[in-house]
């Protein structure tokens, strides 16, 4: 059985190699060269970092609205009562619930970003 290139490998590879181009480009193909190479990064954290990140908002969002779902359904639900105001800051774990499912987005999304206070 092959096993390797992962796709998360394909996606370093590719951000890699664009890098490593982006100089010997004009400026402004070396800022979309820029952002296709983060692009790419952002897909290798996705695979990589997405699923785990998923099953614990499945988990947190379950335990919040007190019943198991899927990611979509326990989101559209979450984001529905918070709307409607049934959920509320008084609500025992949502604000923790929040707190880490943005957390870890941003883990994906902007690994770079320290919160203010965060070491």
């Amino acid at each position: 059985m092959i096993t390797h290139p992962k796709t998360e490998e394909l996606a370093r590879s590719v951000a890699l190699w664009i890098e490593q181009i982006r100089p010997t480009l004009d400026p402004r193909n070396a800022f979309l060269a820029r952002v296709a190479a983060n692009a790419m990064a952002t897909i290798g954290r996705e695979i990589t970092q997405g699923p785990a990140a998923e099953a614990e908002a499945v988990r947190l969002m379950g335990e919040v609205l007190g019943r198991t779902g899927d990611h979509a359904d326990l989101n559209t639900e979450l984001c529905a009562q918070i709307r409607s105001g049934k959920l509320t800051v008084e609500t025992p774990g949502l604000l923790a619930a929040l707190t880490v499912m943005a957390r870890n987005q941003i883990a994906i999304d902007q690994p770079g970003y320290k919160a203010e206070g965060s070491l």
